[in-house]
């Protein structure tokens, strides 16, 4: 393997200091997939910034809303009770990253700052409306998490810039959230599709607010507003329910590739739509 430097900072300051000095520095948060690649070497580097020792990226807090530091392990949120009922398809999407062993190192920040279609946390946070919080030596900025996203492996960040944060606002009432993938094998696989869904009801069951997010299925997680559109103000039926699966999948963008074909996935963001939805109503439910 190549040589390269290290440079670990104690402090958010010093690391954006850093990347001010020293534009080549690769920021490394769990290195789940960064070292795999420079080891294989498909990735090349002469200098990384190690985020492990930023205190200010490691914590995370809820008093109704929730911020997450984008060092927090995606093992951390998985096991977190309160996330698994407020936010319940973020947890499910964190439990599913990789192996116990690598949930336990691996970041959320780093997740979405790998920008994979597949991203396990990546359609959770769209449809919880997540907001992400990069910051740089110009100061600090808020970006809507479907903004963040620009294509594969390319993000809203800006040379000098780290995500630091992540935020998501506060459940409403008689709120739920689900999240499913399918992938070929059963663990520690990446997802051929994924969707997550997230809804408001009436005390009588009708919908106030539907969000629906695929992944694996287009060059960024998306948001299939047209399936959600159909949603809004509506009492589920058989017929609707089909309609939504049915439209999601034309909003779809899959690709042919070694995992599957395009319309193989299109019918499963069919199938799955449907299936979370029916999660996030009985998550909505039990709130």
């Amino acid at each position: 393997m190549k040589r390269f430097e290290y440079l670990a900072p104690k402090s958010l300051k010093e690391a954006l200091q850093i990347l001010s000095d020293r534009p080549e520095a690769i920021p490394l948060a769990g290195g789940t997939d960064l070292l795999v690649r420079v080891k294989e070497g498909s990735r090349s580097v002469e200098t990384l910034l190690s985020l492990k020792r930023v205190p200010e990226l490691r914590q995370y807090t809820h008093n109704g809303t929730l911020t997450l530091g984008s060092t927090v392990t995606v093992g951390r949120i998985a096991a977190d009770l309160w996330i698994q009922q407020a936010y319940a398809a973020l947890a499910l999407g964190a439990g599913l990253i990789g192996s116990a062993q690598i949930r336990n190192v691996a970041t959320v920040g780093g997740n979405l700052c790998n920008a994979a279609p597949s991203a396990d946390t990546a359609p959770p946070l769209l449809v919880l409306g997540a907001q992400a919080v990069i910051a740089g030596a110009q100061g600090e900025r808020t970006v809507p998490l479907e903004e963040f996203f620009e294509g594969p492996g390319r993000t809203a960040l800006q040379a000098g810039e780290l995500l630091t944060a992540i935020t998501l606002p506060r459940p409403a009432q008689r709120s739920g959230s689900f999240y499913l993938r399918h992938t070929s094998r059963a663990r520690m696989d990446l997802a051929v599709v994924a969707v997550a869904a997230a809804v408001t009801v009436e005390a009588d069951g009708s919908i106030v607010d539907a969000r629906l997010a695929l992944g694996a299925v287009a060059p960024v997680p998306l948001r299939a507003r047209q399936a959600e559109a159909l949603l809004a103000g509506q009492v589920l039926t058989d017929e609707l329910w089909r309609e939504v699966g049915a439209t999601a999948a034309r909003e779809a963008e899959p690709i042919d590739d070694q995992r599957a074909s395009a319309e193989y996935r299109r019918y499963l963001v069919d199938v799955l739509t449907r299936r979370a939805l029916r999660g996030a109503l009985a998550c909505a439910k039990e709130a």
